[in-house]
């Protein structure tokens, strides 16, 4: 009996639910409210609108802010650093390298043994860490302290097998994915934070002497062989395994892109021009700005509240971070305007940052016929069970607009890369293979997004051109293309062969 007046009240429960539900939406149909919502959700489409020649605009900005940035420092919004890696993977790197992957709330430490001549990696592993909330606006010795701890703790767990050669410290690979103004290969200094930090005291610093400094007070044997960002390190990862890769996108919680540039069309670069002819440059394309964006005032008033206001624009509007703020900001709006969710706005969807993008791919992509995964993702992070299948598709909508602006986007910011080498053209009929690494998890989960950025790529190329474009997903490529970036590296590289 206890069981059958348990089910008896789930089923109550349901239906009152479902009730409540079907009152709020007559309600507004009747007091006109829904005809308000509507307004709103077409205005904000029409804000977010990316056709293709709005998207070859913001190319064409783009790539005018690539030749300023390569021209001078601070010439540019795009910042288009010198990464100072002239010679990417070979597949001939050998031997046993570490990476430390730090570009968000989480960081990763990964060992790589590499086989050489073609041999690939014979085993890898790795490990996860979060990092504490207080450590991202603390101070510079206590995040490497932590970093450097968690580093030392993953190998001292290592066997006997992973001991280094007598008189060699272990070589590491920094995946450092801020910007940062390089020096050489294993040096620079943090421009700024991203992604939430806000360390002043690391501002201004060389990272890399920030990590020495932390293994040195932990007593770790280990010595940072090359600094780069997560993009640089991803496309030295997708060119390990496939020589035609000569470009990188992280579409994640941030978002950047690298790609191979020719050293004689830098004019900022004032050495000896390096013998490969060739430099990988760090765009920092998430700083791009142009009044060709679309932008609604959603996307502005997130960006007057962010942590650094005016800045990232292109990121704030493509990237994992931002894209389910953004849907909340446009719901809250609605429920405050429309009485979108009953008389009172929900106390939980005004609270910033609530909806993340994990939740908003998930709703975006329900095939449900009732949209029972978009109920249930606003009963747990809302506490909103009254919405009718009619409130849960306009919902999805708002998903839907907020998700192809930023992968049409990202789409246009990929075109100007391609544009900029010249591989956007078949030049005497030649068909010129290009690879792009992917990585980030936006573009790995979000299949809505990837399968919009893809078919919005091949609209901007053409079919001809885009048969020789192909997008190459290469997972945690930045942790292992920055353990392969230690090996290409290493003083001792090619003492092993």
């Amino acid at each position: 009996m206890g069981k059958i007046a348990v089910g008896i009240a789930v089923v109550c429960g349901v239906a009152v639910a479902a009730a409540a539900a079907v009152v709020v939406h007559r309600r507004m149909k009747k007091s006109g409210k829904w005809v308000k919502v509507m307004e709103i959700v077409r205005d904000f489409e029409e804000k977010c609108a990316t056709p293709v020649s709005r998207l070859k605009q913001v190319s064409d900005a783009m790539i005018v802010e690539m030749h300023a940035g390569l021209a001078s420092e601070g010439g540019s919004k795009l910042k288009m650093l010198i990464s100072y890696v002239d010679n990417l993977p070979t597949g001939r790197e050998k031997g046993l390298f570490y990476a430390l992957d730090l570009g968000g709330t989480n960081f990763r430490v990964l060992r790589l043994q590499l086989g050489g001549r073609g041999r690939g990696i014979l085993n890898q592993q790795f490990v996860e860490v979060s990092i504490p909330p207080n450590l991202m606006s603390g101070t510079s010795n206590a995040l490497f302290d932590f970093i450097v701890a968690e580093l030392a703790k993953f190998v001292s767990q290592e066997s006997s097998d992973y001991e280094p050669n007598p008189g060699r410290p272990r070589e590491l690979g920094f995946t450092f994915s801020f910007p940062v103004m390089q020096t050489s290969i294993a040096s620079g200094t943090l421009l700024k934070w991203t992604k939430g930090f806000s360390i002043n005291d690391a501002v201004g610093r060389d990272v890399v002497a920030e990590l020495t400094e932390a293994m040195e007070r932990h007593g770790l044997d280990m010595r940072v062989s090359a600094l780069v960002n997560d993009t640089v390190g991803t496309l030295a990862g997708a060119r390990f395994v496939n020589n035609d890769a000569v470009a990188a996108v992280i579409l994640g919680t941030g978002s950047n892109a690298a790609y191979v540039e020719r050293a004689n069309a830098i004019p900022k670069w004032h050495g000896p021009l390096p013998r490969s002819g060739e430099m990988v440059i760090n765009m920092e394309w998430g700083n791009f700005k142009s009044a060709h964006l679309p932008l609604s005032e959603y996307d502005l008033e997130m960006d007057a509240e962010s942590l650094n206001p005016g800045e990232q624009i292109y990121e704030k509007v493509l990237s994992g971070m931002y894209l389910g703020e953004i849907v909340r900001r446009v719901l809250c709006w609605m429920a405050q305007e429309a009485a979108f969710f009953g008389d009172t706005v929900p106390p939980k969807l005004k609270v910033p940052f609530t909806l993340g993008t994990p939740a908003i791919s998930a709703m975006h992509q329900d095939t449900s016929p009732d949209l029972k995964v978009v109920a249930d993702r606003f009963k747990e992070l809302f506490e909103i069970s009254s919405t009718s299948l009619q409130m849960r598709k306009v919902i999805v909508q708002i998903c839907n607009i907020v998700a192809t602006r930023g992968a049409r986007l990202a789409a246009a910011g990929i075109l100007s890369i391609l544009r900029k080498m010249g591989r956007d053209t078949i030049k005497d009929g030649e068909k010129q293979r290009t690879v792009v690494g992917m990585d980030g998890g936006l573009y790995e989960h979000y299949t809505k997004y990837r399968k919009c950025l893809e078919k919005c790529l091949n609209e901007l190329l053409g079919e001809e051109v885009s048969e020789t474009i192909a997008l190459q997903l290469s997972t945690d490529g930045s942790g292992i293309g920055a353990a392969i970036l230690a090996a290409s590296h290493s003083r001792y590289h090619g003492r092993d062969d």
